[in-house]
């Protein structure tokens, strides 16, 4: 970014936490070995970049330790295992793959519902009967696409409930996924 070490130290002082320049000129000759969790996150913000990028600089540095007295490693394969990208025999990946599998399901579920969209309005649109039916197909095909990845993200979202967790919040467009609460101690007869 061709900033001095006082610019970035100014910049992590702006976003109100402090790093003095002493210290920033420290880590970039080398005579700072260690940095707090709390610093990288405050100086990827002030550089724009991930914080990841900061700890394992992928096509800068070919190698990396990637543990304390531990050879290096390549610093691609150390990133992936960072993020939970690589597969580690015996590691437990917590919740990651349940919260990636959400996101990618949200992800389907809206792109369904904006092509089912699309292709109502060229149903609605159409200048031709037969353009009327392909697009009438289209939006029922979509519209089966989103009620699956719905059901899915249902069910999913049940499971994370049911460990403990708290699920993602959804956006607007797919507030009918989680079924509505029913009244706290009320029973049957009394609700109805």
């Amino acid at each position: 970014m061709g900033w001095s070490a006082q610019d970035l130290a100014d910049e992590c002082e702006r976003l109100g936490h402090p790093i003095p320049r002493n210290v920033i000129a420290n880590m970039e000759s080398g005579r700072r070995a260690s940095l707090p969790l709390v610093d990288v996150m405050v100086l990827a913000a002030a550089l724009e970049t991930y914080p990841v990028c900061l700890i394992f600089p992928v096509g800068y540095v070919e190698e990396t330790q990637e543990l304390p007295f531990q050879g290096l490693v390549p610093t691609w394969e150390a990133l992936r295992r960072f993020t939970g990208e690589e597969d580690v025999p015996g590691y437990d990946a917590g919740l990651v793959p349940d919260f990636e599998l959400h996101a990618s399901l949200v992800r389907t579920a809206l792109a369904a519902l904006e092509e089912e969209e699309r292709a109502r309005f060229a149903a609605k649109t159409a200048t031709s009967r037969a353009q009327q039916e392909e697009a009438e197909r289209k939006r029922a095909e979509y519209a089966d696409q989103a009620v699956s990845a719905k059901y899915n993200l249902r069910y999913l979202r049940r499971e994370l409930r049911d460990e403990g967790a708290t699920p993602p919040d959804l956006p607007p467009a797919l507030g009918d996924v989680d079924p509505p609460e029913s009244e706290p101690d009320t029973t049957l007869e009394e609700r109805l």
